[in-house]
């Protein structure tokens, strides 16, 4: 698959590229990244290098589609489709994102995820969508719940972290679901 960008009235998500690598490794020495992601601890300009290595490859073989989010020009987080699997009644994947400190509480995520979930949905024709977090992430959380993902349960033991095995929250959106947000009983 060729990489794609796309566009939102205040964000631009491409593909991170080398020029990205000094803002990653800078972003990812936030302790809330490593936390609640799989982002390694600590984190060294070295992992940012081969991480856009393997972005490169994962949209060549199109298992993953991962973008840098962008606002202004300054790289304002990652957001991905992840495990991308085609179905013969539509394909699904599973959404991830974390996002850089300074930008977070303006909307970046959700905005970032509203684009690349109907990127999700009308250009690769996908007829499901999860997201999962491990238990306590709730910005993650309201993100999700905002977008119209509906919770599905939990997963015990489910979720690699940064801390090793972790619960996690499930939840996913259906290409046929209307994304009004509803009430999660996690919250």
């Amino acid at each position: 698959m060729v990489p794609v960008t796309l566009h939102t009235d205040r964000l631009v998500l491409s593909i991170p590229t080398e020029a990205d690598i000094d803002a990653i490794t800078a972003a990812c020495q936030d302790p809330e990244v490593p936390r609640w992601t799989t982002v390694p601890s600590p984190y060294t300009r070295k992992n940012a290098v081969e991480f856009i290595e393997l972005v490169t490859e994962w949209w060549a073989d199109g298992v993953e589609t991962v973008w840098a989010i962008r606002k202004g020009g300054v790289l304002a987080g990652m957001i991905g489709l992840h495990r991308i699997t085609e179905h013969p009644h539509g394909g699904e994947a599973e959404i991830g994102f974390w996002g850089v400190a300074r930008f977070r509480g303006q909307g970046v995520m959700g905005e970032a995820a509203r684009a690349v979930i109907d990127f999700a949905f009308g250009e690769l024709g996908l007829a499901r969508v999860s997201w999962r977090a491990v238990v306590g992430n709730i910005p993650s959380a309201r993100t999700a719940r905002a977008l119209g993902f509906r919770y599905e349960g939990m997963l015990r033991q489910g979720l690699a972290s940064a801390r090793g095995r972790d619960d996690g929250w499930v939840a996913s959106l259906l290409a046929s679901d209307d994304r009004t947000p509803v009430e999660w009983p996690v919250l």
